[in-house]
């Protein structure tokens, strides 16, 4: 995938209704600090177009990111940031919800997994949640180079049994500073266009 053009289309709020794309959408879900803009900005070759913050829950809206008017990359919020409230909490799950269901154009979802971690019980539940809605989450694990390389065999192994996950699901292991796993996720976009075409 050659990325020649990418803009930030459309930003959807809590009251916001979703757009109707004629392109196919692939979606990025992960809890707050994962490293969710840090990959989106990665794979758009950008250095700040997706606000990374190290300051959790920045994302509160649906972003949606035009790429060569061919495809759109939609940044979930961020779930499971302890310093927001319970019912900001509640409207971004209602978000994250409603855009599952409603979105005609979803052709896949990107879960992102910090792999210096055992997923989180938020980990577990947005899991179930893609699969409950007829998806088979894409697992990203980030933050690659901040383990050792002799580690993440075991790593990849504690997400996929944390996360019972389904035979034959994808589990990328990647970083935004070596762009390891990038080339593994462009394949999986690149036939998604196919498919459109």
């Amino acid at each position: 995938m050659i990325i020649k053009k990418v803009s930030l289309e459309t930003v959807c709020g809590v009251t916001s209704r979703l757009p109707d794309n004629m392109h196919p959408e692939v979606a990025f879900a992960g809890k707050s600090n994962v490293g969710k803009s840090s990959l989106i900005n990665a794979l758009m070759n950008r250095k700040s177009l997706a606000r990374t913050s190290a300051q959790p829950g920045k994302t509160q809206t649906i972003n949606y990111y035009n790429i060569n008017d061919a495809i759109y990359f939609v940044d979930l919020p961020g779930y499971g940031f302890a310093r927001a409230n319970e019912k900001v909490k509640a409207e971004w799950g209602r978000m994250i919800e409603d855009y599952l269901h409603r979105s005609k154009q979803l052709r896949a979802v990107f879960l992102l997994i910090d792999i210096r971690h055992a997923p989180s019980e938020n980990d577990r539940i947005m899991y179930d949640w893609i699969c409950r809605n007829g998806y088979q989450p894409i697992l990203i694990a980030t933050k690659l180079d901040k383990i050792k390389r002799s580690q993440v065999q075991k790593q990849l192994k504690l997400i996929r049994s944390t996360l019972n996950v389904q035979e034959g699901s994808i589990l990328i292991p990647f970083s935004a500073e070596t762009k390891q796993g990038r080339d593994e996720i462009y394949e999986i976009l690149d036939g998604i266009l196919e498919e459109h075409t």
